[in-house]
């Protein structure tokens, strides 16, 4: 994580800022020219770049930005258009593409967007290659002459092979999900998601309630799928009397559920829930990140399988179940990776495992989550001090010398039934404090006394 020009965040995934003040069309040219040229470069790869957005006000402007930047570095630019990160991320596998770029700045507020840079292997980069990339924009791009110029084609069916892909997943049983007729009520967001899910869950045989499906970018309110911001779900839930609310985020890399009570259930029971479903039908460990929710780890331990943790950030999650094998895993924010298909996060992968699980569980999803055991989740945020974090880590080591450490990415503390993270963001400016006990008091309890020498560091 670094900072670049004047508030442009530049992280392992791409790089991100506010429209007009520190991500302006110069820096997206910038970078989107040295990502085109660093991967038609690499060994062995094609000179194919694929191009999506989500579908942010300052998308198409962007969009237009990045083609001819690619083009100018002698890319042969597939344009899909308007559609979702994981879409994106598919169509570089597809297309055997050197990589991809999707402009889209995920769950951050309407005034962001961003550059998410996609390697070969349709995941996104990792430290080293986003090192390597970057070095070029330093060093110097190096442009082509007017006889060598990239050129543009369209791909207008990468959202219809997705589907498909979704629909392909072996254990997911499409005429039993199709003749349930589950009623869904769903919220896209006004992002990308009204794209590629009404097509889905009507290949699903859903009768489905939309809201927010205008794919114009203009937010009707916070854009991240957290409980806080699905109160219009919850309540067309409870008025169509449907079995489940879906709502995604405006790149559909994540799925939070509302239940049948029309109550939103926490974006971590997403990956918990299709773990629970995968797991039956495939071996092998679960793997997430260090400021995911115990539910997963239950989830896990209850098919008898390993749980391991990695970095926060799609792609360390990404990497470890490639290492591992795993057949599930993906992220507590509602991010579920299932290697069968690709490796990145998928709501529509999501959706349709979630089918598949009320399908086999025969009982309202208020009830899975009913029996589960509960945790409650605080997290906070505070500016990210100038001086080194390495004092606040060495005095919670000594504030909480009983807990089990793990130092992948800022510092974890667990005990038998709680924990708390204390990391960096790697897309804002600040420190993030998570914590999760079984109550709400003492998961607070957790943030506080976390937050002392951070404060004291701030002072």
């Amino acid at each position: 994580m670094s900072h670049g020009s004047a508030g442009l965040m530049v992280s392992v995934s791409g790089i991100r800022g506010r429209v007009g003040t520190a991500l302006t069309p110069d820096v997206v040219a910038r970078y989107a020219a040295a990502f085109g040229a660093w991967s038609i470069a690499q060994p062995g790869a094609s000179t194919s770049i694929v191009v999506g957005r989500d579908s942010r006000v300052s998308g198409p402007m962007f969009h237009h930005v990045v083609l001819g930047a690619l083009q100018s570095v002698g890319c042969r630019v597939i344009d899909i258009g308007l559609t979702t990160t994981p879409t994106c991320q598919l169509a570089v596998e597809d297309h055997h593409a050197a990589g991809g770029l999707m402009l889209s700045a995920s769950h951050n507020p309407i005034e962001w967007n961003a550059l998410k840079f996609i390697g070969a292997s349709g995941l996104f980069l990792e430290k080293h290659e986003g090192e390597a990339m970057r070095a070029l924009v330093e060093r110097g791009i190096p442009y082509v002459t007017w006889d060598k110029l990239g050129t543009i084609e369209e791909d207008a069916y990468a959202v219809q092979r997705h589907i498909e892909k979704v629909l392909a997943i072996p254990y997911i049983d499409v005429p039993r999900i199709r003749a349930r007729r589950f009623a869904v009520a769903l919220d896209c967001v006004r992002g990308a998601g009204a794209v590629i899910l009404p097509r889905l869950l009507e290949q699903l045989g859903c009768d489905v309630t939309e809201i927010n499906m205008e794919p114009d970018g203009r937010f009707p309110r916070e854009p991240e799928p957290v409980a806080g911001n699905l109160g219009e779900l919850e309540r067309l839930v409870k008025n169509t009397h449907a079995d489940i609310g879906f709502a995604v985020d405006p790149d559909v890399d994540r799925l939070a559920l509302v239940s049948d009570e029309g109550k939103a259930i926490g974006e971590d029971y997403t990956l918990a829930l299709a773990a629970r479903l995968v797991l039956r039908h495939r071996r092998g460990p679960v793997v997430t990140n260090l400021s995911t929710s115990r539910v997963v780890e239950d989830a896990a331990a209850e098919a008898g399988v390993e749980m391991l943790r990695a970095p926060v950030g799609e792609v360390n999650v990404a990497v470890k179940m490639r290492e591992a094998g795993a057949p599930i895993g993906g992220e507590g924010n509602g991010g579920v990776i299932l290697p069968e298909v690709h490796l990145g996060r998928d709501a529509p992968i999501g959706v349709a495992l979630m089918l598949q699980l009320l399908l086999e569980e025969g009982r309202p999803l208020s009830q899975l989550v009913a029996e589960r055991p509960r945790y409650v989740i605080v997290k906070d945020k505070l500016d990210r001090p100038d001086a080194s974090l390495d004092s606040v880590y060495q005095a919670l080591r000594n504030a909480f010398p009983d807990a089990t450490l793990d130092t992948q990415d800022g510092l974890r503390l667990a005990w038998a039934d709680r924990w708390v993270h204390v990391r960096p963001s790697g897309t804002e400016p600040i420190v993030r404090v998570i914590a999760e006990a079984p109550t709400a008091e003492a998961a607070s309890e957790l943030v506080r006394r976390s937050r002392v020498p951070l404060d004291a560091l701030r002072s």
